[in-house]
């Protein structure tokens, strides 16, 4: 069973934010935030949960899995995606996302242009900050748009991401829907209780349903299940680094001998300080055994 000390479930943790946002039963959670996510600017009514998995053209092509992917009232597509940890291919990955959703609004073999397509967002909720992004807002809307004029080129592609480390408001600051919803995801866990300025029935069914007491078997099962695969992938990062760089401390100091060989000092003398024999330093990098 779980192990878990906090009292609810962590949104950004992909247990959590699926039990949360993924369930048909809870989609009116899912609007709300989307809809104080657009602040006026789009109004969403029903969603239609899709399929998370989208298969590659053929066997060379990669599958993709979203978090969540959903219709809208209009047609619209939204990929939404919780991102732990950075990414190097981040925006990379975001833009391959949203290519598979417009690809496939245009049947194989269809070639009549005359219908629009529907518009494509990718929502992404970033427990890290954007590499490269010295911007302070927390809160990016991307359109494509015309480089030398500024303005917008097309916005039937649009990606949201929200940096959660930069939103740092306190209750008094807390001024839109958006900014509580924001305040929920990174603080839900050290609630004992729900605080008033968050007491709408929505953040109210929130808080209920993350509360671990009255999560199912199966469900805390789920919990331990994916905390141990985290714990796993941490672990191999760690120990990839480690490895490489223990590789690295030894080509360093195989240069640093050839260097110094080659300005006159004696070899057993530089080996000596260095507190490794020639067979050691001569013999090929060997990874430690997992």
């Amino acid at each position: 069973m779980s192990n878990q000390s906090n009292p609810h479930l962590d949104l950004l943790s992909d247990f959590g934010f699926k039990h949360v946002f993924g369930r048909e039963v809870n989609k009116d959670i899912l609007i709300d935030f989307l809809n104080a996510l657009f602040q006026g600017r789009k109004i969403i009514i029903d969603l239609i949960y899709g399929p998370t998995e989208r298969a590659g053209e053929s066997k060379i092509f990669k599958k993709v899995f979203f978090d969540l992917m959903c219709t809208g009232n209009d047609g619209e597509q939204f990929i939404i995606e919780i991102q732990r940890k950075s990414q190097r291919y981040f925006r990379d990955r975001s833009v391959y996302y949203t290519s598979k959703l417009i690809a496939e609004q245009l049947p194989s073999g269809n070639h009549n242009w005359k219908v629009p397509l529907k518009e494509s967002f990718l929502i992404a909720v970033l427990d890290f900050i954007l590499p490269d992004n010295e911007d302070e807002s927390y809160l990016h809307q991307i359109s494509m748009v015309n480089t030398d004029s500024g303005k917008l080129f097309y916005n039937k592609i649009q990606y949201i991401f929200i940096e959660l480390p930069k939103f740092a408001k306190e209750e008094i600051e807390l001024l839109s829907e958006l900014d509580k919803w924001l305040y929920l995801l990174k603080n839900l866990q050290t609630f004992d209780v729900l605080p008033n300025f968050l007491n709408s029935s929505i953040f109210q069914k929130v808080f209920n349903i993350t509360d671990i007491s009255k999560l199912t078997k199966e469900e805390r099962m789920a919990i331990d299940w994916n905390l141990k695969h985290e714990m796993d992938y941490v672990a191999t990062i760690r120990f990839a680094a480690e490895e490489a760089a223990a590789e690295t401390r030894l080509n360093e100091r195989r240069a640093l001998v050839h260097k110094l060989e080659s300005g006159g000092i004696p070899a057993e003398q530089i080996l000596q300080i260095l507190g490794i024999t020639r067979e050691e330093l001569e013999a090929p990098f060997v990874p430690t055994p997992i």
